[in-house]
Parts: structure tokens; C-alpha cells; sequence
């Protein structure tokens, strides 16, 4: 699922493209990818695009004079320009928003169709999508220090919960921890204060870092290949290859259609975390340490 790097990324992308421009007409080529029924899409042919910008996970097109069009791309849906010459065919187009220069075109691989393209009229609405969690950037040390101790969970589960921290999501909270030298299974609540401390300059520095690095290989293009996956992350996707700060092999815990990638020697103190499947599988089998 694009985390908030990459969604910071289309925004920008898609800004420097529409903002200034009128939205032609809105296709949709998969009513379920439509979630509201009023305003209609018919009501925003023809006006001005004012911003473009991120929404914890999504991108939101404003549009004047108080309209909202928030596209959620869930784990396979991404975005593309086109010209606007260009034939449009494949059963994964969900939708395209013409524009005089070209169109956008939200496209979503598989069977399973979990895209969302919302359509609001006032501020009080587009806030409804809002989940509330904290912006990771914006944020104070003090107010990072609070949403981390409002509730007891482990780490990986409190940085992913878009109630907590808004746009982080399950390769960047990888990074974070790697970066940071914690466990994600410690509890929340058993953090001292240098612990939180190293995760909010972990979590700032990285999300930073990554954005840096994404504007930087895309220069200026739209980002057409986005992925969770990148040679240059520490650990995420990284299971069996070399820790790039100590030389051990990353580990991984996989559950449900998520992974956990960390390294055992500078996060767990060496210590291998059970995986619920091998471990049961291996029972006495399986190994407590590198």
C-alpha cells in the first residue's frame, strides 16, 4: 500500500499537473469504486482544481469553490498520467479525470476491488475521512510522546494505526524501528523516555530521508512504478539479506497479508521473534537466537 512518502510524492506530482487546470469530466469504468452518492460527479465537470494534497493515505483533489475528491489507492491501486491521446483499455482502469493537458488514471491490479474514490462538498465532510491519527512530520516531540502512551500496543501495531499516527503504514514502520533499534514487539508501555525519544528522530528522519530519495529518482517524472519494495531499504522486504549496520541476516515474522522485517542483533538483542506459523510448525524446533 503506498504509505506516506509515496502518497506525498503524487501528490506533487499530480499538483504540478492539475492545479490551476479544470477537471473536464470524472469516468468511472467500476461503480464500486465510487463510496458517496452526493454531490454527483457530474457536479464538479468543469471546475478549477485549487490543491492537491495528502489525507493520511489519501490524495485529495480540492476543487472550487468547497468540493473534495479524495482517491484511497488501498494496497494495489495506483496512479497514472496519460496523454490524452492515449487508448484506454485493461480491465484494472477504475476510473479517469480528464484535464486540457492530459488524464489521470487510477488503476487497480487483482480481483479484489478495495480502491475508494470519495466525492465531498465542505470541509466538515472531507474531516469525516479524517482518522484522526497524528501527523508524524507536524508533530512535537511532546505530542509524539502522547499518542505513543494512549493505548498499550506493540510498536509495529502503534505506528500502522491510522487512529495514532496518520500515513505510516507497514514498510515504513519497518524502517522506522531498524532506524530507531527497537523490538516491534515491545509494548508501548514499557518505552522509557530515550526510547520514545529515539523513535520520534527515527520516524521524522526516515520519513524525510525517503521522501528526499523518491523526488530524487523520479526528477520530475510521474511516479509510475510505486512499490513497498526498494533495494535501499535497511530491512523491509530484506528477509535473509545482510543488516546494512551489523552484517545479520534480517528476519521476518509474517501474519495475515502483512510482514514484519527487523534485524535480530541491533533491534531484539539477538533474539529471534516467533513467527506464529513456524514456530507452532517447529514447536521446540525453532530457534531463540542468531
Amino acid at each position: 500500500m503506498p504509505e506516506l512518502p509515496d502518497v506525498e510524492l503524487y501528490c506533487e506530482a499530480v499538483g504540478r499537473r492539475v492545479v490551476g487546470q479544470p477537471l473536464e469530466k470524472v469516468r468511472v469504468w467500476n461503480p464500486f469504486l465510487v463510496r458517496t452518492v452526493r454531490p454527483s460527479l457530474d457536479d464538479v465537470a468543469g471546475r478549477m482544481v485549487t490543491k492537491v494534497f495528502r489525507l493520511g493515505k489519501r490524495i485529495v483533489l480540492a476543487l472550487e469553490p468547497d468540493y473534495y475528491l479524495a482517491i484511497h489507492l488501498m494496497i494495489a491501486g495506483r496512479l497514472h498520467w496519460w496523454p490524452k491521446e492515449k487508448k484506454e483499455s485493461g480491465r484494472a482502469v477504475l476510473a479517469l479525470l480528464d484535464f486540457p493537458d492530459g488524464k489521470l488514471v487510477l488503476t487497480e491490479q487483482g480481483s479484489k476491488r478495495r480502491a475508494a474514490l470519495h466525492l465531498l462538498q465542505g470541509e466538515a465532510a472531507l474531516r469525516e475521512l479524517d482518522r484522526g491519527g497524528l501527523e508524524p512530520l507536524e508533530a512535537t516531540a511532546e505530542q509524539f510522546a502522547e499518542a505513543l502512551r494512549l493505548e498499550s500496543h506493540t510498536l509495529k501495531r502503534t505506528l500502522t494505526d491510522p487512529h495514532l499516527f496518520s500515513g505510516i503504514g507497514n514498510a515504513y514502520s519497518d524502517e522506522i524501528l531498524h532506524a530507531a533499534r527497537l523490538s516491534p514487539l515491545k509494548l508501548t508501555h514499557l518505552m522509557d523516555d530515550e526510547e520514545i525519544a529515539r523513535l520520534y528522530d527515527a520516524t521524522k528522519a526516515t520519513l524525510v530521508v525517503w521522501i528526499g530519495q523518491l523526488r530524487s529518482e523520479l526528477k520530475g517524472a510521474f511516479p509510475e512504478k510505486v512499490t513497498a519494495f526498494h533495494d535501499a531499504m535497511a530491512v523491509h522486504g530484506r528477509f535473509k539479506h545482510p543488516c546494512p549496520v551489523c552484517g545479520a541476516p534480517v528476519q521476518r515474522i509474517v501474519y495475515a497479508e502483512n510482514e514484519c522485517n527487523y534485524c535480530a542483533r541491533c533491534q531484539t538483542g539477538g533474539r529471534v521473534l516467533a513467527d506464529r506459523s513456524l514456530s507452532r510448525l517447529l514447536k521446540d524446533d525453532f530457534p531463540r537466537s542468531l
